[in-house]
């Protein structure tokens, strides 16, 4: 699934700037909750370029070659903390708050949550140093909207 996501946007990396490591975090995470259930649907691909696009102000081929530049990085990762002690270190509680729904976006981008999904965003929650009720009002968050 990677593989075909990084095929769609390998055309796009070649002329976009180096991503901050916070921007990179971010997405990869995204791209975790995405594929948490082994399969990356169109819905949750789609949700995550938006995001990028929305959060971090790029155009779509800025935020394809983001994404693309985050898969490598995910797929090279050993573990969660990597990404969320960045945004541990560089974001407010608002802004960690802010992720979660986000996250909670993409999650149910298909339509479905799968037990997976839910198990990594109760993970990424305590990594972001979280509450239970921060979890519940990111996920009643995202299905709102």
């Amino acid at each position: 699934m990677f593989r075909q996501l990084t095929k769609l946007l390998a055309g796009w990396c070649e002329a976009a700037p180096a991503a901050a490591p916070l921007d990179l975090a971010m997405m990869a995470l995204l791209l975790e909750i995405g594929r948490a259930d082994h399969e990356m649907a169109d819905a949750e691909q789609r949700r995550i370029l938006a995001t990028a696009t929305r959060v971090f102000g790029l155009d779509e081929t800025a935020a394809a070659a983001l994404v693309a530049r985050a898969v490598q990085r995910v797929e090279a990762s050993i573990s969660l903390n990597e990404f969320t002690s960045v945004l541990n270190q560089e974001c407010s509680l608002a802004d960690k708050r802010g992720c979660l729904v986000a996250l909670w976006q993409v999650a149910l981008a298909d339509g479905r949550l799968d037990r997976f999904e839910e198990f990594y965003l109760r993970k990424i929650c305590d990594l972001l140093h979280l509450s239970h009720q921060d979890f519940i009002q990111a996920k009643l968050a995202a299905s709102a909207g």
